[in-house]
């Protein structure tokens, strides 16, 4: 079927789905010169309520050369009176635009898409709210807007905001930003629906690219898509005040409402797990649950890197000494807390009250740069090193332990193979000049000796082909019960 309509049907659909987008773009064009933000919030003149219906007409054109014949859409669109913001879910593909461009309502985009020929035009005629990735103050003015737009009592179009904020495979909702919850009004939820036999549709960091997406959905003899409106959800008091709650509670209808189970892990830590650095992480690794106290401690990610030179610079001048909990709560300048308990419960690894504040440091960096292995391990040596600038098996086995947050791993041959004069110690030169000629060295040199397939080495991207972290649903029984895992036992 895909090489039949790859010579018959494909090359028509992109051709005639190509054209519709260019004969959007001088009816957009022509409607957002000269306007400005005073025009915008007055009621659309007549001229442009026809350029409005004449757009949705082009893009549903385009979309029905996509292969996309009818569209089914469950319950009513609230009025921007009612909910001047709707949360869009779950997000799986570029093919989510198509309730972008049935409503026309304004969407969060990056600055740059403004660039782009043709589509960066019909981007600014539904009036974004753009980020830019160059300002240091965007993502606070990015939800200033935002709570501007939805608090000018329907002067604005409504923005549709999708919270998850990546792109996921369904299986389950991942943890919403706050971004659309901060402003404290009214949301509709909406949800999205693929019911095909076979999912082209799905476009996650992992699995086939953008071009093969496209090319597979247009191969398809007709594509399903499902939009229902829910009922407009109205924040309590508190969730008023509480944005994380607000998002959690809204997040959890969504979930009731397209089935399927909900994840307190984000984006950032499907990341940590699926990162393609040299190490990678196995599926019992204690660092994404490190990673979730890191961000409940209030340590933010845009801060994490400054955070770390910061704490590396104090671990460096504490040298081997060890702290206790309250010592622990003055080094990361934060009050005693149940959080701050755990994170110290996961690196007490004799319950003796005690913890080595280097493994902190180690661990914050692999959350920091889950890709960047050498640099972690670089920061670890200087950690460890003697005065002579190395370090010994022992030491070895201790950094890469915190690094990929296990309770025992073997060493032996991998140090062995880096001190090649069986010196007993090794420096960084030896280790980086080693991994440059064996980039393989964690595969060929530690899972290798583990336990085999059962092993607590097995990486989690085995059992997560399309991208996303296996369930790590809260409303699990088995995990509710799970004790806290430390990194060593």
């Amino acid at each position: 079927q895909i090489a039949f309509m790859t010579l018959t049907l494909f090359p028509i659909r992109l051709f005639f789905a190509a054209f519709m987008m260019l004969l959007a773009w001088p009816f957009a064009f022509i409607a957002s010169m000269g306007s400005d933000e005073q025009e915008l919030e007055k009621p659309l003149s007549w001229w442009r309520k026809i350029v409005d219906v004449l757009l949705k007409a082009i893009m549903r054109m385009m979309w029905l050369a996509g292969g996309f014949h009818w569209i089914n859409v469950k319950g009513r669109r609230a009025l921007p009176a009612e909910a001047a913001i709707l949360t869009v879910a779950p997000h799986s593909s570029y093919f989510d635009a198509i309730p972008v461009t049935m409503t026309f309502a304004s969407i969060v985009m990056k600055a740059e898409s403004k660039d782009i020929p043709v589509w960066g035009t019909l981007i600014k005629y539904i009036r974004p709210v753009f980020v830019s990735r160059s300002d240091q103050d965007s993502r606070r003015k990015t939800v200033e807007e935002i709570k501007r737009r939805a608090q000018s009592d329907g002067k604005w179009p409504q923005i549709m905001i999708f919270p998850e904020g990546t792109c996921t495979n369904r299986s389950c909702l991942i943890t919403f930003k706050p971004g659309a919850f901060i402003p404290g009004v009214p949301v509709q939820p909406v949800v999205l629906r693929y019911p095909n036999k076979l999912d082209t549709i799905t476009w996650t960091w992992q699995g086939p690219g953008a071009f093969e997406i496209l090319w597979l959905t247009l191969c398809q003899f007709h594509n399903s898509v499902e939009i229902e409106f829910l009922p407009v959800y109205i924040p309590s008091e508190e969730e008023r005040k509480n944005p994380v709650l607000y998002a959690n509670n809204v997040r959890r209808v969504m979930a009731e409402a397209l089935g399927v189970s909900v994840t307190d892990y984000t984006f950032e830590d499907c990341q940590l797990a699926l990162a393609e650095g040299q190490l990678r992480l196995p599926s019992d690794t204690c660092l994404l649950e490190f990673a979730k106290l890191v961000r409940s401690l209030g340590l933010r990610p845009e801060t994490l890197e400054d955070d770390l030179d910061k704490y590396a610079a104090s671990a460096m001048k504490m040298k081997k000494e060890k702290v206790d909990l309250k010592e622990f709560s003055a080094y990361l300048e934060f009050p005693v807390s149940h959080t701050l308990e755990s994170m110290f419960t996961l690196f007490d690894e004799n319950e003796e009250g005690i913890i080595d504040i280097r493994e902190f440091v180690i661990a914050l960096s692999v959350v920091c740069k889950p890709s960047k292995t050498l640099e972690t391990i670089q920061l670890a040596f200087q950690l460890y090193q003697s005065e002579s600038g190395t370090i010994t098996e022992e030491d070895l086995a201790h950094i890469l332990k915190t690094a990929m947050g296990v309770s025992q791993i073997n060493v032996t041959r991998l140090f062995r193979a880096v001190d090649e004069e069986e010196k007993g110690k090794i420096t960084y030169d030896d280790f980086y000049t080693f991994a440059e000629l064996h980039p393989h060295f964690a595969e060929d040199y530690l899972y290798a000796d583990q336990m085999g397939a059962e092993s607590s080495l097995e990486t989690s991207s085995l059992s997560a082909p399309n991208g996303i972290c296996t369930d790590f649903s809260p409303d699990n029984t088995e995990d509710k019960n799970k004790p806290l895992q430390k990194k060593l036992n």
